[in-house]
C-alpha cells in the first residue's frame, strides 16, 4: 500500500479568501495530477495568518466558511482526493439569553465536493505573538480520516508541541500525524520545530507530516520548510525554505507500520543562519510593499552601514528599478559619506539623489533664533536634522506613491538613539529587531554573497569599517553617547531578549552603571518605540507584539530601589 501526499507551502494574503481560495483549488488539481490523494495547507490558510481583530467581526469568519464550501464545491470532480484546509469557523450561542460568538481555529477534511469532518484546534498559544485566546475557543475533539487505506490525524500547530493532542489521534487510530502549521520564523526557529516534532514522532510511534506556511505579514515573516518525519524522529523529506511551492512524498505501509518515502534530495541542505535572515529580511520587505500596493521604496542613503543594509535589502527584494536612494546632506555630513554613498548607489543601479538640508537647516536655526537666544546648541538642534530629512522624505513618499523604509536598528530602538519624527519617520522598519553588531554581520555576508543575482559585494568596505557615526555635529560617533556595541547588544540581548534581570547580567561580567543605564534608557524611550513604523520580527523577542511595557511606570529593577 503506497498514499502519495502533497504539502502546499504557499504565501497567503489576510483576507483575500477569494486569492486563498484560489490557490488552494490550484494547487489540489496539481497535486491530484502528479499522482498525489492527500494535500495539506497550512494553518488558517484561508483567511491568512494572522487575521488579528478581523476574527472578531462574524461577516469575516462567516465568509471564511463560505470559502471553504467554495474549495469543496470546486473540488468534487478530483475523485479520491483529501484535501485539508485551515480556516477560522464559528458560530452563535445563546447563553443567559446573551448572544455569545464561538470561534475556532479549525481544520476541515474535503472529498468529492464534502466535507467529512472539521477539527478545532485544542491548544491555543498566548505567548511571544501570538494572541490566539483573544480570539478562539479550545476545541475538544480529535480529527482522524483515511485515504489510501491510511488513518490521517489531523493536528494543528500548538497543538503537537503538547502530549494530548497526538495521543489522543493516536487512540483514536492514526497511523500518521498531519500537522498542519503557521509558526512564525525568527533565527534558530527552523532548528527548534524540527527538534520538537521529532520529540512528538517518537512519543507517539507514529511518522509526523509538518505543513507550513511561507510569506510575509506585517511584522511576522513564515520561512516555510515543511518537512516529514519518521516515527523514530529520522528526517524524511525537508522543504526549502522561504519558497513556495508542492512538495510531494510517499506514505507507505510495511510490516513495522507506516513510513515516510521520499527522494534522497527532498531533504534540503541546510543552510546558514545569516542565508535565512537575509531571506526573511528579502521576503518581509517583498510582501509588505507588494501586498500593500506601494510602487516601491525610498530610503535615506547616509553613508553608514544601517541604511547601506537596508538598500541591500531593498534592491534583492524588489529589483533596483523600484528603489530610490536620496542622500541629504547637513554641514556636518562627511565627504566620505557623499563618496560612499555614490559608490553604493551606482554599484546596486539605483536612481540616487542629492537633496542638500544647510539652507533649510539654517532657516529652521533663524525661525527660532529668539527662542534660542543665548543657549548652546545641543540636542534639539540635531533633532532639527533628522526632522528636515524625515519631511523630505516623506514628502517624496506622498508624490510618488513610493513607501519610506526606515533605517533604524534594534540597538538604537531600544535605547532611543533615534529621533522622533526624524529618522524614525516612515513606512515600514526593515532592521529593527536586527542588534547592531549583527547588522555589522549580516553586511559582511552579503558582501561574501549575491543570493539574488543583484551584484556581489554591494556595500563598499568603508562604510562597514569606519566608526558609525549620526553626523548631527562635529566630529560626532556613536560612542559618544552609547556603550560599545558589543558591550550593548551584549546587554540588550540579555535585558530584553532574554529576560534577565540586572543582578544575573552583572554577575555574567558587566559592569553595574552600565548595565543600569542600559535598563533605563530602554525604559525612557517606550514612548519612542510606540510611535515608530512597524518592521520585520526575525528574534524571538522583538519590540513590538512581543514586548507590552507601559509607557508610565515607577518601577526600578535596580535592588534596594523598591525600599520605602
Amino acid at each position: 500500500m503506497t498514499l502519495k501526499l502533497a504539502i502546499a507551502q504557499l504565501n497567503f494574503v489576510v483576507g483575500d479568501l477569494a486569492g486563498n481560495a484560489r490557490k488552494i483549488v490550484d494547487a489540489a488539481h496539481q497535486a491530484h495530477a502528479e499522482g498525489a490523494r492527500v494535500l495539506l495547507t497550512p494553518e488558517l490558510s484561508i483567511a491568512g495568518y494572522a487575521a488579528e481583530d478581523l476574527f472578531l467581526r462574524p461577516a469575516f469568519t462567516e465568509a471564511c466558511d463560505d470559502a471553504v464550501k467554495g474549495i469543496a464545491a470546486a473540488l468534487a470532480d478530483l475523485k479520491d482526493m483529501v484535501v485539508v484546509v485551515g480556516h477560522p469557523t464559528g458560530g452563535s450561542l445563546r447563553s443567559r439569553s446573551v448572544a455569545v460568538q464561538m470561534r475556532y481555529n479549525a481544520a476541515s477534511v474535503i472529498k468529492e465536493g464534502r466535507i467529512l469532518e472539521t477539527y478545532a484546534k485544542r491548544e491555543l498559544p498566548n505567548y511571544q505573538v501570538f494572541d490566539e485566546r483573544r480570539y478562539f475557543t479550545p476545541g475538544q475533539g480529535t480529527c482522524v480520516f483515511e485515504a489510501g487505506g491510511v488513518s490521517v490525524g489531523v493536528l494543528i500547530c500548538e497543538d503537537a508541541w503538547f502530549d494530548e493532542p497526538a495521543e489522543l489521534a493516536r487512540a483514536a487510530g492514526a497511523e500518521v500525524l498531519a500537522v498542519i502549521n503557521a509558526s512564525p520564523y525568527h533565527v534558530g526557529k527552523e532548528g527548534e520545530r524540527v527538534a520538537r516534532m521529532a520529540d512528538r514522532a517518537r512519543a507517539v510511534g507514529l511518522p509526523l507530516v509538518y505543513a507550513h506556511l511561507v510569506g510575509g505579514q506585517d511584522e511576522v515573516v513564515f520561512d516555510g520548510a515543511s518537512f516529514a518525519l519518521q516515527a523514530d524522529g529520522a528526517p524524511a523529506m525537508q522543504a526549502e525554505s522561504f519558497k513556495e511551492g508542492l512538495v510531494f512524498m510517499q506514505l507507505e505501509r510495511s510490516p513495522q507500520g507506516i513510513g515516510v518515502v521520499a527522494e534522497p534530495s527532498a531533504i534540503a541542505v541546510p543552510r546558514e543562519a545569516e542565508a535565512q535572515l537575509w531571506d526573511a529580511l528579502v521576503l518581509g520587505v517583498r510582501d509588505y510593499i507588494g501586498k500593500n500596493g506601494f510602487s516601491g521604496a525610498i530610503l535615506g542613503l547616509s553613508g553608514g552601514i544601517d541604511s547601506a543594509l537596508v538598500l541591500a535589502i531593498a534592491v534583492d527584494a524588489l529589483g533596483k528599478d523600484k528603489v530610490r536612494a536620496v542622500m541629504m546632506p547637513s554641514p556636518y555630513t562627511a565627504d566620505i559619506s557623499w563618496i560612499d554613498a555614490r559608490e553604493m548607489a551606482s554599484r546596486l543601479g539605483v536612481r540616487y539623489d542629492e537633496i542638500s538640508i544647510k539652507h533649510t537647516f539654517e532657516s529652521f536655526k533663524g525661525a527660532l533664533a529668539g527662542e534660542f537666544k543665548g543657549l548652546p546648541e545641543d540636542t534639539a538642534e540635531e533633532n532639527i536634522q533628522a526632522r528636515i530629512r524625515g519631511t523630505l522624505l516623506m514628502a517624496l513618499s506622498n508624490k510618488f506613491g513610493s513607501i519610506v523604509l526606515t533605517t533604524g536598528n534594534k540597538s538604537e530602538m531600544a535605547t532611543g538613539y533615534c529621533t522622533l519624527y526624524g529618522d524614525m519617520a516612515g513606512g515600514f522598519a526593515v532592521i529593527k529587531d536586527l542588534l547592531k553588531t549583527t547588522v555589522f554581520a549580516l553586511a559582511r555576508w552579503r558582501n561574501a554573497h549575491d543570493p539574488y543575482g543583484t551584484g556581489a559585494s554591494p556595500i563598499p568596505e568603508r562604510i562597514i569599517t569606519r566608526p558609525p557615526s549620526a553626523e548631527l555635529r562635529p566630529d560626532q560617533t556613536d560612542q559618544d553617547s552609547l556603550p560599545p556595541y558589543d558591550i550593548l547588544d551584549g546587554i540588550l540581548a540579555r535585558y530584553m531578549q532574554d529576560d534577565e534581570g540586572i543582578d544575573e547580567i552583572i554577575a555574567a561580567g558587566y559592569e553595574r552603571a552600565v548595565v543600569e543605564r542600559v535598563a533605563r534608557l530602554i525604559k525612557i524611550n517606550e514612548y519612542k518605540r510606540r510611535q515608530a513604523p512597524v518592521g520585520i520580527r526575525v528574534t524571538h523577542r522583538s519590540f513590538g507584539k512581543d514586548w507590552r511595557y507601559p509607557i508610565t511606570s515607577k518601577f526600578n529593577e535596580t535592588a534596594g530601589a523598591q525600599k520605602p
